[in-house]
C-alpha cells in the first residue's frame, strides 16, 4: 500500500514535470540530466522515494570487484533521518532481491542502465544493508561477471546522475 501510494505520487509530480520539457507527437521527454532544472527535479524524486532532503544526505556508489556498495549518510546529526536511511536501504535491498528496480526508475525517470539484467540475474546477486555513522550501506555481491558488469554499470549511472564521488 505505502509503494502504490508513493508510486501515484510521484507520477503525479512527474507528469508536470516531464511535461514542461516539450513533446513529439504525445511523448514526453524530461530535461537533460545535466541540466540544473532536471537535476532539481530528479533530487526531489529522490526525496520521495527515499523519504530524505538529498541536498543534506552524502551518496556514495563505490565499485568492487565483486559487485559493489551504495553508502547514503546525512550529513549532520538526525535520528530520524538517519532511521529512515536505513528504512529505505533494507527497502530496497529487498525490492532489488526480488528483481524489482521501480524506485530508482522512479527518480529517474527511465530505467536505469544495469538493472535488466540485475533483475534477469536476482538469484546470484546478495543484498545486504548494514549500519553506518549517520545512515547505511547496501553492499552488492555476485560472482557472476556478467552480473558484476551490470551492477557496475548501475553504480556508474547513479553516481553521474546524483552527481556523487565514487569513494
Amino acid at each position: 500500500m505505502k509503494l502504490a501510494l508513493m508510486i501515484a505520487a510521484l507520477t503525479a509530480v512527474a507528469r508536470p514535470l516531464m511535461a514542461q520539457h516539450g513533446h513529439d507527437h504525445g511523448v514526453t521527454h524530461p530535461a537533460p540530466a545535466d541540466s540544473d532544472t532536471a537535476y532539481a527535479a530528479m533530487q526531489a524524486r529522490g526525496a520521495g522515494v527515499m523519504g530524505v532532503d538529498q541536498y543534506t544526505s552524502r551518496h556514495l556508489f563505490e565499485p568492487l570487484p565483486d559487485g559493489g556498495r551504495i553508502e547514503l549518510v546525512r550529513e549532520a546529526d538526525d535520528s530520524a533521518g538517519v532511521a529512515q536511511i536505513r528504512r529505505h536501504l533494507h527497502e530496497i535491498a529487498d525490492a532489488f532481491a526480488r528483481g524489482d528496480f521501480t524506485a530508482p526508475s522512479l527518480v529517474h525517470l527511465q530505467q536505469v542502465p544495469g538493472t535488466a539484467v540485475m533483475a534477469a540475474k536476482r538469484a546470484v546477486i546478495g543484498y545486504r544493508v548494514a549500519p553506518l555513522p549517520r545512515g547505511g550501506e547496501l553492499r552488492i555481491t555476485t560472482g557472476d561477471s556478467a552480473a558484476v558488469a551490470a551492477v557496475h554499470e548501475f553504480l556508474a549511472f547513479q553516481r553521474r546522475e546524483h552527481r556523487a564521488a565514487e569513494h
